[in-house]
């Protein structure tokens, strides 16, 4: 029974790693790729570690632009309130967002374009870990593509047993791009075993400004001439000049976050955390949408996210040296509560402002054991979740204020899921641990039920869904280092996910220019990733380090949107619209394959040159015995749609070739760092026709190519008081990352002072 209890105690905050910005990367030290601390020379899934150093320095304003700053993550954005991070060519639902080892996913994850990420508050961040590639094995559903792992700052507890230590820090920044306001403030009380930290930081950000300089040959692209200034009670909707085309706006909005910790460690042997968090916005206009033309005018007189709230509570329990066949435990107990809704109403409908919002509620448990010997390493952990949702959704007249039942998003009665996981992942360390194998495996079990009560708006030919989806995942690799310098990596991974309550049953309008609706399709299949990597790492006089890497994955059962019939009918009337049926459907297979590069030259202790370079290429093997919509390229050197018999069609979601290229000055007081972001062209025969490419927010040829221009830099004013400058996108050129509907800031000069006490 005692090893039993054990058994059932672990995981979740995962420990802060110690900075290790130093370029010993080969042993840099990292939690996520084994659930415990681990040298990263042990782990062959590809990890990038972004640490505490680097978070300090960069200074970005959300987590998904400090995501983005590294030249190997690709983030997409439909509004200045978004953030959605690619890992080779997988996005939203299909990579894990994970916070002190507690997974974010939940069942309404959407496969388009998420926001989620920015409600973790990169200024509470002591480390971020990508894993590229499928995680499944540790994390079970959702990684196919990797995980995003980010850990926040832990109280520290005083060093003297008679002295309390007090701590504080704080931030103030302004930016010109979009006016940004930002103060952040952090205090940590630390007795010898109980410390309490306590973190706030509010955000406000106007309207934001492109950039001046346009692709000669899309001149004023993006720009933003005219807008709807919606009806306020006495004056109707009025569509306006923009005094500024630059100005996008109505993307502006305001963000708050909390975070409070309390840690009790009564001894070496047993730890204690309480974590808490809790980040809420004003509304956040969706930017993307507010362009939407139809019938040669603006849509939209509003639409807009109202505010999205995300609380967790999380109790974590750590055990070390302890007797049976485990020594060290971990254990988290969660809950989440999240909020979000959708408020649009088409212009002058002033009897139509709708409103869909959702409450998603999340139990977790995690719990993770390890045994440590001479060669080999065991982890082992169980891991469950309890999703709960209610989908709300009402119609209100603007002029007598009647309320009136509408359409819900998600269905309008039961809408569970749960997950129930079990795994175990092995280390063996082998020739002088020269040669290190990695293998684990993974049974999974995912339970939905969904059940719609009003049926009158589409009479669904089905109104209660069950799923019951169960997998087994597994990796295999080996990493061998001849000598110190040099590291080659060779493994295998698989990757699950389950469809989720937003898989098989909303219903939603398509943000295509076309008018199509997206129903629920009740016969789909989980999705799975089988995944081959290898890399080779190396370093010359130890100032020069090499990293290569490359990747093959096989994408089963890929779900996509595609036309559907519902009630033998390929359309239907939605809005007073006649509009095209799309559902959601496993598709066939896709093939993801790509290489990823990184080149360090560390002249001496103080100058440092790096570059990054990322490329991936996706395509659905398609049904060649039907057509397929394309892109194709017309002699008049334009675009169009046209179906075709093709044996492959380009995957959504994969983004150019990106990368950095960066020199940084390192001195004892002051640093200082050139850097500019490279971006390829992605034209528009390599865009999805069905998928999340939103191409209706490109040029006429796709997504141009660009390279930004930019510096930090900041001094040390005194011990303890901090200047950071930095000037972005110098040369005020305007651009947009791939499938985003909003463009890019122009040139941005931002400001921070940053103490502590």
């Amino acid at each position: 029974m005692m090893i039993l209890a054990h058994l059932f105690i672990v995981q979740s905050h995962a420990q802060s790693a110690p900075d290790t910005t130093k370029i010993t990367a080969l042993t840099e030290v990292v939690v996520s790729g084994t659930k415990f601390v681990e040298k990263k020379k042990n782990i062959v899934q590809k990890i990038d570690n972004i640490n505490a150093s680097y978070i300090k320095r960069v200074n970005a304003q959300n987590t998904g632009d400090l995501l983005m700053s590294t030249g190997n993550i690709f983030v997409q954005k439909s509004q200045q309130g978004g953030s959605s991070p690619v890992i080779r060519g997988f996005e939203a639902s299909r990579i894990l967002l994970i916070v002190d080892g507690i997974r974010m996913n939940n069942a309404i994850y959407r496969a388009g374009h998420l926001q989620n990420l920015i409600t973790v508050d990169q200024h509470t961040l002591e480390n971020i870990e990508v894993l590229q590639g499928p995680a499944s094995t540790l994390y079970g559903s959702d990684a196919l593509g990797g995980a995003v792992h980010m850990i926040t700052k832990r109280p520290t507890l005083s060093d003297n047993a008679k002295k309390t230590q007090i701590k504080a820090n704080g931030l103030m920044r302004y930016s010109t791009a979009n006016q940004e306001n930002m103060v952040h403030a952090d205090v940590n009380i630390g007795a010898h075993k109980i410390a309490f930290l306590s973190s706030m930081t509010l955000s406000t950000f106007s309207d934001l400004r492109m950039g001046k300089k346009d692709n000669k040959d899309f001149p004023g692209f993006g720009t933003r001439p005219f807008y709807i200034r919606a009806y306020d009670g006495i004056v109707g909707d009025s569509i306006m000049r923009n005094n500024n085309e630059r100005i996008q706006k109505y993307s502006g909005y305001n963000q708050l976050d909390l975070m409070q910790k309390v840690l009790f460690k009564t001894s070496a042997k047993l730890e204690q955390l309480i974590n808490f968090q809790l980040s809420t916005s004003s509304n956040i206009p969706r930017y993307d949408r507010l362009q939407d033309i139809r019938n040669g005018s603006l849509r939209y007189a509003q639409w807009y996210y109202g505010p999205q709230a995300r609380k967790l509570l999380g109790y974590t329990l750590q055990l070390k040296d302890q007797p049976g066949f485990f020594g060290e435990y971990k254990a988290v107990l969660s809950y989440q509560a999240i909020e979000e809704s959708r408020i649009t109403r088409q212009y002058k409908r002033y009897d139509e402002l709708d409103q869909r919002s959702e409450k998603v509620d999340v139990i977790g448990l995690t719990i993770d054991a390890r045994r440590k010997m001479r060669k080999d390493e065991i982890t082992s952990g169980v891991d469950l979740q309890f999703n709960h949702v209610i989908s709300t959704a009402h119609r209100t007249n603007l002029l007598n204020g009647l309320i009136s039942p509408l359409d819900t998003r998600y269905p309008d009665g039961k809408n569970r899921m749960s997950h129930a996981g079990i795994y175990i992942q092995h280390i063996r360390k082998m020739k002088d641990d020269k040669i290190v194998l990695n293998d684990g495996m993974r049974y999974q079990y995912v339970f939905l039920n969904s059940s719609i009560i009003n049926n009158s708006f589409f009479s669904l030919p089905v109104t209660d869904i069950v799923q019951r989806n169960g997998a087994i995942t597994g990796n295999i690799g080996l990493a061998y280092m001849p000598s110190k310098n040099t590291r080659l990596t060779l493994g295998y991974s698989s990757g699950f996910r389950a469809p989720n309550i937003d898989d098989l049953s909303k219903i939603f309008e398509s943000s295509t220019s076309a008018r199509q609706v997206v129903v629920p399709n009740p016969s789909l299949r989980p999705e799975s990733t089988n995944s081959i990597d290898i890399g080779i790492s190396q370093s010359i006089d130890k100032s020069i380090f090499i990293d290569l890497g490359g990747f093959y994955t096989l994408f089963n059962n890929a779900i996509v949107k595609a036309p559907f019939k519902l009630n033998g009918q390929d359309s239907i009337m939605y809005y007073n619209t006649n509009a095209q049926v799309l559902a959601s459907q496993n598709l066939g297979r896709a093939i993801i394959y790509g290489a990823n590069a990184s080149f360090t030259v560390n002249i001496n202790n103080r100058w440092k040159f790096s570059s990054t370079a990322n490329y991936t290429i996706g395509n659905l093997l398609t049904d060649h015995s039907t057509t397929s919509a394309v892109y194709v390229l017309q002699q008049d050197g334009t675009y169009a749609i046209t179906q075709q018999y093709v044996k492959r069609k380009p995957l959504d979601h994969i983004p150019p070739f990106f990368g950095k290229f960066s020199g940084l000055y390192q001195g004892k007081k002051l640093y200082a760092e050139c850097y500019i972001h490279v971006n390829g062209w992605k034209k528009l025969n390599r865009y999805n026709v069905d998928g999340e490419d939103n191409a209706q927010y490109a040029t006429a040829m796709g997504s141009p190519a660009w390279q930004t221009l930019n510096f930090r830099f900041g001094i040390d004013l005194r011990p303890k008081l901090q200047l950071q400058l930095a000037l972005e996108n110098l040369l005020d050129l305007n651009y947009r990352y791939v499938a985003s509907g909003l463009s890019a800031p122009g040139r941005n000069f931002s400001i921070a002072v940053r103490g502590s006490l």
